[in-house]
């Protein structure tokens, strides 16, 4: 297992996504990664599987202080009567004491983020969330809303087809992590050329490559989604082998500004 040091707090870099998981399936998939040796486990309020991923937790075994959990307030809540209330559901959900890690979903443009982040340091305060962060914020409003909080982390979408320099660039300069959704650019990297070589070179597959060329990167998280069985083992063998420096770089060439997610609600990215 690889593992990140952010602001003090040690957290395993490889985490399983929860999105868009439902019902039973969302509880099995999640109980079945934490038996695999899963950590890290990724949710939010708008995935509505909050209820489902807590009973994950309890039937795993898994003691609550090994697990690094991570959830997010969906905006419409953002509001500080709001954020403290819907932060509260999401706790009763999970049925944990305390979250991890608790990031502001996507930008609200309806709420100043200084609202949301000092109501969200009071439960901060009370031991209810232990970091805050936030999701899908470009780098100008990361700066804002570290004026306001801590911020622990920006997770953001980030695969071989979508460059986030900037993002990572602030990260590395103000000290917290970038965590890469949709990282295997929803299995299209199974189709890169470059991937593919460098994948057979060392007997693995291309998602296995793409996973290890992120978690090599320094304070980069990901957070790939599978709920089949097979996929999420295969994910999480990326442990037994190194990327050399030629082919990270070669990976870095890709590039690109290939996005998946952008609704259109999407803030104006840098």
């Amino acid at each position: 297992m690889i593992h990140l040091d952010i602001q003090g707090t040690r957290l395993p870099a490889l985490g399983l996504g929860t999105y868009p998981l439902r019902g039973a399936d969302a509880t099995d998939a999640v109980e079945r990664a934490l038996r695999l040796g899963y950590r890290h486990i990724d949710t939010a309020q708008s995935y509505e599987n909050e209820r489902e991923v807590g009973a994950a937790l309890r039937r795993s075994g898994v003691p609550r202080d090994e697990i690094f959990l991570v959830t997010k307030v969906r905006p419409g809540n953002f509001e500080r009567r709001r954020v403290r209330a819907s932060t509260e559901e999401s706790l009763r959900k999970l049925a944990v004491d305390a979250i991890d890690l608790l990031l502001l979903h996507w930008p609200d443009p309806e709420v100043p983020v200084g609202e949301t982040l000092e109501a969200l340091r009071t439960l901060q305060d009370e031991g209810r969330v232990r970091h805050l962060g936030v999701s899908n914020f470009p780098t100008g409003l990361v700066t804002e809303a570290a004026q306001h909080a801590d911020i622990f982390a920006n997770q953001v979408e980030y695969h071989p087809y979508l460059n986030q320099e900037a993002v990572l660039a602030q990260a590395r300069a103000m000290g917290h992590m970038v965590t890469a959704y949709s990282p295997i650019a929803r299995g299209r990297v199974n189709q890169e050329p470059i991937i593919q070589e460098i994948a057979a070179a060392h007997g693995k597959n291309p998602v296995q490559v793409t996973l290890r060329w992120l978690l090599q990167q320094d304070r980069v998280a990901a957070i790939p989604k599978s709920g089949n069985p097979e996929r999420q083992a295969a994910n999480f063998d990326v442990f037994d082998f190194e990327l050399s420096a030629e082919e990270m770089a070669s990976i870095d060439g890709i590039g690109g500004r290939d996005r998946i997610v952008e609704p259109d609600s999407a803030p104006d990215w840098d």
